[in-house]
């Protein structure tokens, strides 16, 4: 049933359903008990279990990820064949669901399209319990069986107890903390899988009257279908909402197992449960773990074909049918055959061992068993070698593309050609699709912009450190892409530029600001801004140069928030300028972010990777329409260096002009400084 809410909800609604929470907790219910109890029996052999392990998990994820891969190069564009190559490999290696934390608090990677290897994040979770819960009361049993002998499984019960806990607590400071990061945090997870163990050692102690029981199991499976619909788990999980499906999920265990509670009611089991046990649904159990890995892998790459946000009613039961169906062929042809060993025959006592006629090697090769084994060894050791291949190849070609910075100005005029008209020769366009994401500011290889968590401010010099006079580039990642253009201004001209910047943290006076694309809270930006502000009052800077618009949220063009206005009023009673510049277009197509990098690697151009200009500029910069409230504020607006009359385009004068969604690649940059050098000397006068 967890594994059906998790495929339901994930395809035809878009949520999480608590349906992983609850495949975890039972994961670590079954598994810790086992071994518990092979440890209280002394039966238990860590290298048996990991054999046992590696043959229930590892062929069907190969074959999966073998199938992912080749849909990959059919169906993605090439920019995303890198993401799917550390991620394939993650996932091989058990740690995914590092690799997605890692990336979900990595602001360069935060827009990328959404991986068909996401959902693995949750068997990297259970594997790395498995091992080193295997290894905790392996070890355990070895130094502590004789010191405590019948006080063993007291032990364990603390010990798990305080696991629990300690994973618990620390699961709410991470969410709290940093929750994106969080949710795919091992350790903030492993109170579900230690709770299931937990469990697992109290149920045959539990004595509840079949009524109780009936109550129970029913007001959990209650909790479990609701879950999905009422939590937004994406947002709270693994939060103490996680409780609700992880809790409900151990008291339906409790109810079902405990088949002692009353002489007339001890063999059978509640409503619930037994609605859970019909026939209908056995075999959906046994495909359960195929199932899982099946059910996300043809929505993404549906998705990414068509081209949809979402699938609909019809789509996403095509979507399921599909997953089904793949996970029964799995079954039948991979896990069954490879979990289970062929039974040896017997030796008859009558004969001798070496009497037994040997069998021919051409012969064991043509045993399903081998010959299916050594297939997925085969995909495996090609998915990897694929995987690491690739990557080099993008290592090689992204070093060879460090010259971008020298770029001839005649053979890649960029953003010339719409400022000046300047004539653009036939060239491939620079960043090419593979270089751009390694096209980043300066500001950002040297680790001079804060990350979402951290609310300390960083600030580095550019431009020429030697001049007296200063402008100060604050705000958040959309300010810090002109650092490029301002750094060669300030060498040119003799300013220097200080940087004040965090990741997707605008000037703002918002008492709860949002991230901009998932509206998640970001109390770390609100802590910042109060800083930065003291800071630049403090240092009285010649200028403040910053961002002054934003996109609409709910309609196309863009605006002036009304939170920047109390920033303004600030640096105005102190006499600071402001050089105010209009936000970079942020290109979203059907709601949605398009990533103009991902259709040229499609085949499209610089026309048809474009987007239309109604679509992401007003036609009027509202930031010009506060100038007589204050005085000080020099509106700057460089939409004419980025998009024509009628439409922006992906590519301009042979330079592409953003690296994703939203940020322009410092190559194009470039092209702007005269422009922008142009705007700065009008209203400061300085040249």
């Amino acid at each position: 049933m967890a594994i059906a809410l998790v495929a339901i909800f994930h395809v035809w609604f878009g949520r999480v359903s608590g349906g992983v929470d609850v495949f975890l907790a039972l994961s670590g219910f079954f598994f810790g008990g086992k071994i518990i109890r092979g440890a209280l029996n002394e039966t238990l052999s860590p290298p048996a279990e990991v054999v046992r392990l590696v043959r229930r998990l590892v062929p069907a994820l190969v074959v999966v990820l073998a199938g992912c891969g080749l849909l990959t190069v059919l169906v993605q564009p090439q920019t995303r064949w890198e993401t799917f190559a550390d991620q394939s490999l993650a996932s091989l290696g058990y740690y995914q669901n590092w690799e997605l934390a890692n990336s979900a608090s990595d602001y360069l990677r935060a827009g990328e399209a959404v991986s068909p290897l996401q959902h693995i994040w949750s068997m990297s979770v259970q594997g790395q319990f498995y091992l080193a819960f295997l290894l905790l009361i392996a070890g355990c049993a070895y130094l502590l069986r004789r010191p405590l002998g019948t006080h063993l499984r007291t032990m364990f019960v603390v010990l798990l107890s305080a696991l629990t806990v300690a994973s618990f607590v620390y699961a709410t400071f991470a969410h709290d903390a940093d929750q994106a990061n969080a949710y795919y945090n091992s350790f903030a997870r492993a109170w579900e899988l230690l709770l299931g163990a937990l469990v697992g050692a109290f149920v045959p102690y539990i004595r509840w009257p079949m009524w109780l029981r009936t109550v129970v199991a029913t007001v959990a499976l209650a909790a479990i279908l609701s879950c999905g619909a009422l939590i937004d788990g994406v947002k709270e999980f693994p939060g103490p909402w996680a409780l609700v499906p992880v809790g409900a999920a151990m008291l339906m265990i409790v109810a079902g197992a405990n088949l002692q509670g009353h002489p007339s009611t001890g063999d059978r089991l509640p409503l619930p449960n037994r609605v859970l046990a019909v026939p209908p649904l056995v075999p959906l159990r046994a495909m359960a773990y195929s199932l899982y890995l099946w059910h996300w892998p043809p929505l993404i790459f549906w998705l990414s074909f068509t081209g949809h946000r979402h699938a609909n009613f019809v789509e996403g039961t095509a979507v399921l049918l599909a997953s089904g169906f793949l996970a029964y062929l799995t079954l039948r042809l991979v896990e069954d055959p490879l979990r289970y060993r062929v039974p040896t025959i017997a030796i008859p006592p009558v004969l001798e061992p070496t009497t037994v006629p040997a069998i021919p090697w051409q012969a064991r090769l043509r045993r399903p068993t081998i010959a299916m084994g050594s297939v997925v060894v085969l995909l495996g050791v090609t998915l990897t070698a694929t995987s690491f291949t690739w990557r080099e190849h993008v290592t090689v070609l992204r070093a060879a593309g460090k010259e971008l910075s020298g770029l001839s100005a005649q053979d890649y005029p960029g953003a010339r050609a719409l400022t000046e008209h300047v004539r653009v020769p036939t060239l491939r366009t620079r960043p090419t699709v593979l270089e751009v994401k390694n096209d980043l500011p300066v500001s950002t290889m040297d680790g001079c912009i804060s990350d979402f968590v951290n609310p300390a401010l960083v600030s580095c010099t550019y431009g020429d450190a030697d001049a007296t006079r200063t402008i100060a580039l604050a705000g958040g990642s959309h300010a810090e892409h002109w650092i490029t253009a301002l750094d060669l201004l300030g060498r040119l001209h003799h300013f220097k530029v200080v940087t004040y910047l965090k990741m997707g943290c605008a000037l703002s006076t918002e008492q709860v600001p949002l991230i901009m694309g998932n509206n998640a809270t970001y109390p770390q930006c609100r802590e910042w801004v109060q800083r930065t502000m003291e800071k630049l009052v403090a240092d009285r800077p010649d200028y403040v140069f910053t961002t002054s618009t934003r996109p609409w949220n709910i309609k196309p063009g863009d605006v002036m928030p009304a939170t920047y206005i109390g920033i303004w009023q600030t640096l105005s009673d102190n006499n600071i300028p402001i050089l105010a510049i209009r936000d970079t277009p942020w290109l979203v197509k059907n709601g949605q972010p398009f990533n103009p990098a991902d259709c040229l690697a499609k085949g499209g151009n610089g026309q048809s990777c474009g987007i239309k200009r109604s679509d992401v500029l007003s036609e009027h910069n509202t930031t010009a329409d506060f100038v007589a409230q204050f005085p000080l504020l020099k509106p700057l607006d460089m939409s004419d260096a980025i998009c024509r009359q009628d439409i922006c385009r992906a590519v301009e004068g042979n330079v592409l002009i953003y690296r994703d969604a939203h940020h322009l690649t410092p190559t194009y940059m470039r092209t702007m400084a005269p422009e922008l050098g142009r705007q700065i000397a009008a209203s400061t006068g300085w040249w």
